[in-house]
């Protein structure tokens, strides 16, 4: 167990990691349809692909106050028709860029809030995208559990979705007010048990430690209740508190309200202790499943991914983003798509492909998220027949051994381990490799580790 004094060390800004590079360190920020086509023609076109489709529906009825998605809060649902009608013009021009239907081994839909959509409006989407699926199709999206109804559950069910994540969160009234987001446990409860009778597979629910009001108590709480309901996966989420990125959205509080370094900790240690006691094993960073779970079952044969869509069983060779702020990743690197719904709107309006930033790798950075990637699902990497990266390890031997000598991770020339203490402290390790976080403070930039 690490002391208080090591937990306030370490607990510095640091990157998610959801990519490599961040996307606050990408070379084309700006990035046009002009340069994007010709990069996805070369590298895409004519070549057999498996293919991941992230959906992002940014509707949202109301704003919770501890969200950082990219979302379009409004009660109109007369948006649903048209940004639909925008989605799948821009999987026709991904078509056509591809040369033939593209196969689609993967689609997560995510947001805002996908079951803001009524049941039709999805099932025209997933129509629409689902021209050629692969053999082992995995198909996912995320609901609100005050908003997702048992025709919407069963329309996906019928298309091919088998897994769905449910934003909990919190059962407690007072964290709840704080974040603007009422939901009772009887809703929850309700919602998780229409999913399993709809033929649900893998349910997740997505908790969050570390939010306003939030006491050891609450959590207590909370983890409880979830492992009553017995999801199959639970996502166990640090509270990133970024309000120089979010703007007004993540101000519904004082940072007074918010649990210190080591409290957070504490949370994080208490709630984890109790899922592995309850049979849960731990997938990655901040994920839980249980040993039946697709997850679970991807870790032990060493077959788990990260994307920007979380932890996955695909290894797919390009994902492909829909919809305003997605980003889609290619072997050649990363695009996004513009973040405004009226942006979005007018470039596909306009027969333009709504790409506006991006990154291109370079040998070292294709290389270092090979590591990181490693690091994040893992929890070790090996690079014991990669001359390049051990001098470039050996470059950090004496910020290595402190991290060592700390009980943080164990390291030689050949492979670097986090350890069990070290997990939280993961993206502290995957930062010291990085050269771009090596560059710039980070402090400002991104949330801290716990």
């Amino acid at each position: 167990m690490l002391s208080e004094e090591l937990i306030n060390k370490y607990n510095v800004s640091s990157p998610r990691y959801t990519s490599y590079p961040t996307i606050l360190d990408w070379n084309r920020m700006e990035f046009s349809a002009e340069e994007f086509a010709p990069l996805f023609i070369k590298a895409e076109q004519n070549k057999h692909h498996s293919t991941s489709v992230y959906v992002h529906l940014p509707f949202c009825e109301s704003l919770c106050t501890f969200c950082g998605c990219h979302k379009h809060i409004t009660k109109q649902h007369s948006v649903e028709a048209p940004y639909i009608d925008a989605v799948i013009k821009e999987w026709q021009m991904y078509e056509k860029l591809n040369g033939e239907s593209i196969q689609v081994d993967e689609i997560h839909l995510g947001g805002g809030t996908p079951t803001f959509f009524a049941a039709a409006q999805l099932k025209r989407l997933i129509e629409a995208i689902n021209v050629k699926t692969g053999p082992n199709p995995l198909f996912s999206f995320e609901g609100h559990p005050n908003h997702t109804s048992d025709e919407q559950l069963k329309t996906l069910f019928d298309l091919g979705f088998r897994r769905v994540s449910f934003g909990v969160q919190s059962y407690s009234p007072i964290v709840q007010k704080a974040i603007n987001r009422i939901q009772p446990f009887e809703t929850v409860e309700k919602v998780t048990i229409a999913s399993r009778k709809a033929g649900f597979t893998s349910i997740s629910h997505d908790l969050v430690f570390g939010l306003p009001m939030q006491t050891m108590e609450d959590m207590m709480d909370t983890i409880s209740k979830t492992i009553h309901l017995k999801p199959d996966a639970i996502s166990l989420y640090s509270y990133a508190h970024v309000p120089w990125v979010k703007g007004t959205g993540q101000r519904g509080f004082s940072e007074a309200d918010l649990p210190s370094g080591d409290e957070k900790k504490a949370l994080y240690d208490k709630s984890k202790e109790q899922l592995l006691a309850h049979g849960y094993v731990e997938i990655g960073m901040d994920h839980f499943a249980l040993p039946t779970d697709i997850l679970a079952k991807a870790l032990r044969g060493g077959a788990l991914n990260r994307t920007f869509m979380g932890y996955t069983t695909n290894t797919t060779d390009r994902m492909i983003g829909l919809g305003a702020s997605a980003i889609s990743e290619y072997g050649f690197g990363y695009a996004q798509n513009v973040k405004s719904t009226r942006g979005y709107h007018g470039m596909i309006d306009a027969g333009e492909l709504p790409v506006v930033k991006g990154h291109v790798h370079s040998e070292t950075d294709a290389t270092l998220k090979e590591h990181v990637t490693q690091l994040m699902c893992q929890f070790k990497t090996s690079f014991a027949n990669d001359e390049w990266m051990k001098t470039h390890v050996s470059q950090f031997k004496e910020i290595l051994d402190e991290f060592q000598k700390d009980g943080i991770i164990e390291w030689n020339e050949n492979e670097i381990i986090v350890t069990e203490d070290g997990k939280p402290f993961s993206r502290n390790v995957c930062m010291t490799l990085d050269p771009y976080a090596n560059k710039i403070p980070t402090q400002g930039r991104f949330s801290k580790s716990v």
